[in-house]
């Protein structure tokens, strides 16, 4: 679940800091760039390990601060495929259920991967799985909060990185005097950089212990 990375990177320490030891400022403006943060293609950094190499530091003309290139070692959220997690249902939706792990919310078990059959609720709002037993069939609801043991099946990973201004709508130039129409919301919704798929891999839930209780 949790692995070590080995990254490279300039920390640029300000001039206010020179009083402290280098390592400790370092490791201060690392985990203030990466700590909580989604690398692309390496996962959900946590925090600094430790630091294996440091440089020779810089001054650069115009900037009081110096310039250290950093070897160093940072703890990353990055389940491999097929491990197995324990998380929460934060809630459901016609996309699947949505699973939290309390420092990581974007994980999504579709339907297809859900206890089959499944239906969803709408009025509810949950995923239910109908159990079926020797006296029929029972509807055992996911609902939000419950626990649920989940396996990793695919990962994926946006680059969410800024872009340029978009395109103008028209090719129309606007006319002297005038100023260009301002771009229509798209309504589209904010993609996540890092989401997991997962698939149920066990009735977990609590639903068997319930139904048996």
């Amino acid at each position: 679940m949790f692995v070590l990375v080995e990254m490279v990177d300039t920390v640029r320490i300000p001039p206010w800091n020179f009083q402290r030891q280098l390592n400790d400022a370092i490791a201060e403006e690392l985990n203030k760039k990466l700590a909580n943060k989604v690398v692309y293609n390496v996962g959900l950094c946590i925090c600094l390990y430790d630091i294996t190499k440091l440089e020779d530091s810089y001054i650069f003309p115009g900037d009081g601060a110096s310039h250290t290139k950093v070897h160093f070692r940072y703890v990353v959220f990055h389940p491999f495929l097929d491990e197995i997690l324990l998380g929460k249902i934060k809630y459901c939706s016609q996309e699947g259920v949505h699973v939290t792990m309390g420092f990581f919310d974007d994980i999504l078990i579709p339907p297809e991967s859900l206890q089959q059959p499944a239906k969803f609720d709408e009025a509810e709002q949950v995923w239910l799985w109908e159990y079926e037993t020797d006296e029929g069939a029972h509807d055992l609801y996911m609902d939000q909060g419950e626990e649920i043991r989940f396996r990793v099946t695919d990962e994926v990973f946006v680059d969410t990185s800024p872009t340029g201004p978009a395109a103008a709508a028209t090719d129309t130039p606007a006319q002297p005097g005038q100023s260009a129409p301002p771009p229509e919301d798209s309504g589209e919704k904010k993609e996540a950089p890092y989401t997991l798929i997962g698939t149920i891999c066990d009735p977990g839930l609590g639903l068997l212990s319930w139904w048996n209780s």
